[in-house]
């Protein structure tokens, strides 16, 4: 019996992401970009802190009036949330664990979709989606998302020459995109948010994505989950992007929340072995 609810719990949590239908098989010697030994495996590896990370990258990101654009100008965000989600986790489940070549391929495909991404903002400020500079910014709020999120969510006691190593390994990925200038430490990660700050902002047009991105989805099963994950994203966030998004939670219920993302954490590893 108890077999029989990890596998259904399994299968339920790897359609959420479409991990499933990822293939991650490599040929004998070929440990990918990263191995097996690299914290980029060991970050990426922990579902619950990716999908907390990943939720809160997602709001981190579009705090960018550039990469806000490419969102509303180029994507269904409004009805295709769940897509935006397993396209991203298939591209980083591909590029950290699958092979060499279906790495490289991943990337490769990324690269066309953002040759047709450009565009005009309503200010007439032209927009690039292979632009070096937003490459950057998305990279590194993706990255310092899913390291906080795996920091608080599994293992706190991480080392922070792992933490670096794990800055410089993921930022191989981030250049092969075309991003340059890419922060290779703890360090020069807060140096540059500091950096970037000035450049955000939030507007209609953020607040409306946001919604459409944290809306409760349709399947009952996993709405309880998503709305801890959700929960625990907006949590996750440096308190300036909170305040930009004017989305926070107050002191005296974070301790619960973070208890229960705790708990999901422990379930999600157990369903899936991990």
């Amino acid at each position: 019996m108890t077999d029989n609810v990890r596998a259904a719990l399994a299968t339920r949590v790897r359609a959420l992401v479409g991990s499933g239908e990822v293939d991650l098989t490599r040929p004998p010697g070929d440990d990918g970009l990263f191995g097996p030994a690299s914290p980029t495996w060991r970050v990426h590896g922990d579902f619950s802190a990716m999908m907390i990370g990943g939720i809160s990258a997602l709001l981190l990101q579009m705090l960018h009036p550039l990469a806000l654009a490419g969102v509303w100008d180029h994507s269904g965000f409004r009805d295709d949330r769940q897509g935006r989600l397993k396209r991203t986790a298939r591209f980083i489940a591909t590029t950290t664990f699958g092979s060499t070549e279906r790495a490289r391929a991943s990337i490769a495909q990324v690269r066309r979709i953002h040759d047709r991404v450009h565009g005009t903002l309503p200010d007439g400020t032209r927009y690039d989606a292979n632009d070096p500079h937003l490459l950057t910014w998305v990279h590194v709020a993706e990255v310092d998302s899913f390291l906080r999120a795996y920091l608080r969510y599994r293992d706190p006691a991480m080392s922070a020459a792992d933490q670096d190593r794990y800055f410089t390994e993921t930022a191989g990925i981030a250049e092969a995109l075309g991003a340059t200038d890419v922060p290779r430490s703890r360090a020069e990660i807060d140096r540059y948010l500091t950096r970037i700050r000035p450049e955000l902002r939030a507007d209609h047009r953020t607040r409306e994505v946001a919604a459409a991105l944290l809306a409760p989805g349709d399947d009952r099963a996993t709405t309880s989950a998503m709305n801890l994950a959700v929960a625990a994203a907006i949590d996750l966030l440096p308190p300036w992007a909170q305040a930009l998004h004017g989305r926070s939670l107050p002191a005296f219920a974070r301790p619960a929340l973070r208890f229960g993302a705790n708990r999901m954490g422990g379930v999600l590893r157990w369903a899936l072995k991990a």
